[in-house]
């Protein structure tokens, strides 16, 4: 009785099992992930997972504390358990011989972090690999065979500054992710005017608009909207999907800036700007709607790279929406362009009821 209402008092899965190596007690979240019918049971038939058999088993013959993996499925995602074996001491040694507790931590969350990791520096590795190889081999070339030969370093040289380029935005969105990231917890608190901000952006903007041939559109709201937002993260919202809407969906020959105010934005509850920015391109196929503010995720990634698009404007983008505690929606469609939608709370208007 006594193991039992231990067991029970544990917020973690967990069970205990004596020196005959079967189960005297165990809780409902080891019920829970184990299945029933484990009360009684030898260990080593209802648990059938090795490196968790083998830290138990150990730890029951020389009584020093154990660590073990496991793994299990859960509406069909991977969760994984870090589980710690430790020796009980028996309380009455005439009663009682003593036995294992055995508890099952989910560090899911631990293991995705770790993964996500290693998947974002095999990515800046791959990202980084390929212009660094060809600055390789066009300077052996330029040092070798076309060492004399004018035309060639003129036309290699620009491919190298080219490259080079490339290394150099992907290094200033790495550095700027890193920093949104870091202030994402810190709220902003500086109170600027909304409008004032989107249209010096767009001036900014008007160069690489006119290359491109595309004609810009800007449907602002009368109503002078106030919000507390970091102005220079702000602009670089509005910059991104601007260069994006020109970049891929410029074959529309026009792209959309809107900004309205909304009394009460139910995704937000509560007062909100709607910024949105529409293109009239070829759209984006819905199936990669989800991952697009992934770092490194392309819907096309050769376009993307050919473009000069690091992967990483997206993932900014939605960190920096975050520290404004705010939303960020993308409706799209094959041939019909695509819609970004910012929703951010902002302060209410005085005569708004």
């Amino acid at each position: 009785m006594q193991a039992q209402a231990f067991v029970d008092a544990v917020p973690l899965p967990c069970l205990l099992v004596d020196q005959t190596d079967r189960i005297y007690a165990v809780n409902s979240g080891a019920l829970d992930l184990l299945g029933q019918g484990l009360l009684g049971s030898n260990y080593a038939t209802m648990l059938r997972a090795p490196a968790l058999l083998d830290a138990l088993e150990t730890c029951l013959q020389d009584k020093r504390p154990k660590v073990a993996e496991y793994f299990s499925t859960e509406g069909g995602q991977d969760i994984t358990y870090r589980v710690s074996c430790r020796f009980i001491e028996p309380v009455d040694a005439k009663r009682d011989a003593g036995g294992v507790l055995v508890a099952f931590e989910d560090i899911t969350h631990v293991a995705q972090a770790g993964q996500m990791r290693r998947d974002f520096v095999a990515n800046v590795s791959h990202e980084l690999r390929t212009p660094l190889t060809a600055l390789m081999g066009f300077i052996e070339t330029l040092r070798g065979p076309a060492k004399d030969d004018g035309a060639v370093h003129d036309r290699f040289l620009g491919i190298m500054e080219s490259e080079a380029q490339r290394m150099n935005r992907l290094v200033g969105d790495l550095l700027s992710l890193s920093h949104v990231e870091t202030e994402e917890r810190v709220r902003p608190t500086q109170k600027v005017l909304l409008t004032d901000i989107l249209n010096s952006t767009l001036n900014s903007l008007r160069p690489v608009v006119d290359e491109a041939a595309v004609t810009l559109e800007a449907a602002f709201c009368d109503e002078p909207i106030y919000l507390n937002a970091d102005s220079d993260q702000i602009r670089q919202v509005l910059t991104n999907l601007v260069e994006n809407a020109v970049k891929y969906g410029g074959s529309g020959a026009r792209v959309t800036v809107k900004l309205s105010y909304v009394a009460r934005d139910p995704s937000l509850r509560m007062t909100a700007a709607r910024l949105q920015v529409i293109d009239y391109g070829a759209g984006i196929d819905p199936i990669h709607l989800p991952r697009l503010t992934e770092r490194f995720y392309r819907a096309d990634s050769h376009r993307s790279r050919e473009l000069g698009g690091t992967g990483l404007g997206l993932a900014i983008v939605k960190h920096i929406i975050n520290r404004h505690r705010g939303r960020m929606q993308i409706e799209s469609e094959l041939g019909q362009g695509s819609v970004f939608t910012v929703i951010l709370p902002c302060i209410p208007l005085p005569n708004a009821e």
